[in-house]
């Protein structure tokens, strides 16, 4: 059984095409549009992943990443932060914030595939 991912982006192209690339990897997959509905779903669902967008609606990938690490029981949960090219800036901010991997869009499938296995596999491990 793979892990609980939850994708929090709101281009539907981009959901549609990561929601196919990581089912086919044996993944369950859920969406969200907005930073809002990101919160709730974590808190919700409880992923394994996150993968998460900065320019959302309502509140963006900063203010979400920030709640995240701030919430007990959350601070863990890893997260991978979608980006469009030439933002070191936001990626520098992210980094910050806690975020643990980034991927530039548009991405090379097999990149992000790899990206999101090494974050689960760091996840599973215990700390030590």
């Amino acid at each position: 059984m793979g892990a609980r991912i939850l994708i929090a982006e709101d281009e539907p192209f981009i959901v549609e095409s990561l929601s196919f690339l990581l089912s086919r990897e044996g993944h369950e997959v859920d969406a969200v549009d907005t930073g809002s509905e990101a919160l709730r779903a974590v808190q919700r669902r409880r992923p394994d992943l996150l993968l998460l967008d900065i320019m959302l609606p309502e509140t963006n990938g900063f203010d979400v990443l920030r709640r995240l690490r701030a919430a007990p029981g959350l601070e863990e949960l890893p997260v991978m932060v979608l980006t469009a090219k030439g933002q070191e800036a936001d990626r520098k901010r992210m980094m910050e914030l806690g975020a643990d991997d980034f991927v530039t869009k548009p991405f090379s499938n097999r990149d992000l595939l790899a990206r999101v296995a090494s974050l689960l596999g760091a996840a599973a491990r215990p700390a030590g």
